[in-house]
């Protein structure tokens, strides 16, 4: 039998009514090819998996002792079971094309997982995860919620989330001393955003790591030219104001405002 490791942050489901929920909420595999299950320690996803899905099925669990008792339970998958990170996993590797994720996500690691999704986010079709209730509703709040922060608005710009069902600790072994929530990712029809996404993903986290000041305070270290007497209505607002849209608004302003100041200097 696995045991559950602590330092990997383990909480094994028991429940099979839950497992067939969650499996249950992976829509259709047409819009991709393949479906990864990160960490499916004992297998009770897997094996409703293996028996649901028609597509590509691979499995990464960094677990030595989940590999050998998943070999021997599942010997079907064992040319597609990866013992690896997936944080440090090159998916590009296994996955050319598109492809979805689907898990218990260890809590220690879950929102690492939705920014690795973020830079796979061309491949990346749809996420079913299970993680804490307190990480579920901060990703799916919407603008104005003191629990919307980084996560919740660079998800948000790609991926249509839901947040799916409550899930109590005594269905785990061990159970963990808070709930559990499963949310359900499916991406949106935005290729690129209308910005520089690169300086976009740096106002988000910037204006984030400030949250309790303006967005005029928060922002002064990605802007070379001080914008303290600037009239922007979006820089009086504070981060967690601020939708998707907005923050798409906010990047072009600030990219503008610098060529101008620059302009300015030169001449």
């Amino acid at each position: 039998m696995v045991r559950p490791k602590k330092h990997l942050g383990q909480h094994f489901l028991t429940d099979e009514n839950i497992a067939e929920k969650i499996v249950g909420t992976i829509s259709g595999h047409k819009e991709y090819q393949s479906l990864i299950e990160i960490g499916a320690g004992t297998g009770i996803l897997t094996e409703l998996l293996l028996e649901k899905i028609t597509i590509d099925f691979h499995v990464i669990e960094i677990d030595t002792e989940s590999i050998s008792f998943l070999k021997e339970a599942y010997p079907q998958i064992v040319e597609n079971l990866h013992e690896a990170d997936f944080l440090k996993y090159d998916l590009n590797k296994l996955f050319p094309e598109t492809f979805g994720i689907i898990g218990n996500f260890p809590y220690n690691i879950s929102s690492q997982i939705f920014f690795k999704v973020l830079e796979y986010r061309h491949q990346v079709m749809e996420v079913v995860g299970m993680i804490q209730k307190e990480v579920a509703q901060r990703l799916c709040s919407p603008p104005g919620n003191k629990t919307y922060g980084i996560l919740s608005v660079l998800l948000q710009a790609f991926y249509d989330l839901k947040y799916e069902f409550t899930v109590p600790p005594n269905v785990f072994n061990p159970p963990p001393k808070v709930d559990s929530a499963v949310i359900s990712l499916k991406r949106n029809d935005v290729e690129k955003l209308d910005c520089d996404e690169k300086f976009f993903f740096r106002v988000v986290k910037q204006g984030f790591n400030n949250r309790r000041k303006t967005l005029r305070n928060a922002l002064k270290p990605l802007v070379a030219v001080p914008v303290t007497i600037v009239e922007q209505p979006l820089l009086n607002q504070r981060a967690e104001q601020l939708s998707v849209e907005d923050f798409i608004t906010l990047t072009n302003w600030l990219q503008d405002f610098q060529k101008s100041q620059s302009t300015v200097s030169e001449t």
